[in-house]
């Protein structure tokens, strides 16, 4: 596995780097993760190589959403909205977390904090409630951390990596 460069970032951004590999490899089901801010840009997300074992171990493969990290966070940010325009029309308080089963996996969305989402795409065959364990887990030790100023400093980075990777092509 080879892990997003976290060289130049400050020790609350390589942790939530950290949190968010150690959610990706030690919880069966997730194929892929992403953190949007409350603006819908992606601000963190899983590499798509990272769990290609397990991808290959299921019998009909899904690569997951097409495309990038970005598409997940356009997904989440999406159900994000609706899921909270909901709630507001109906009067029944914040959106704690979404989930949608499909035929052949979940998307979970899970409100971080003022606004900020975690999203994360499993697998056919992964167990829910395990997910949705470990999601709130990460909630609760990233949501303090995630600052307007580590926000930047996320976007800054992935814009650097987007650029550097994009040059070498």
């Amino acid at each position: 596995m080879t892990a997003p460069s976290t060289f130049g970032l400050s020790s609350e951004a390589r942790n939530l780097h950290w949190l968010l590999t150690n959610l990706v490899e030690e919880v069966p089901g997730i194929l892929s993760v992403a953190v949007v801010s409350s603006d819908g840009l992606l601000l963190l997300s899983s590499d798509q190589g990272r769990n290609d074992a397990a991808r290959e171990a299921q019998t009909v493969r899904r690569a997951g959403p097409r495309g990038s990290a970005a598409d997940l966070a356009t997904v989440v940010s999406g159900v994000g909205s609706l899921t909270i325009g909901a709630a507001r029309l109906m009067d029944f308080g914040g959106v704690k977390h979404t989930m949608v089963a499909m035929d052949e996996g979940s998307l979970f969305v899970m409100s971080i904090s003022d606004g900020s989402l975690l999203g994360v795409h499993g697998s056919a065959d992964c167990d829910m409630s395990v997910i949705a364990y470990h999601m709130a887990l990460f909630v609760g030790r990233a949501g303090h951390v995630l600052t307007p100023e580590l926000r930047s400093e996320l976007r800054k980075s992935l814009e650097t990596e987007s650029t550097s990777t994009g040059s070498t092509r």
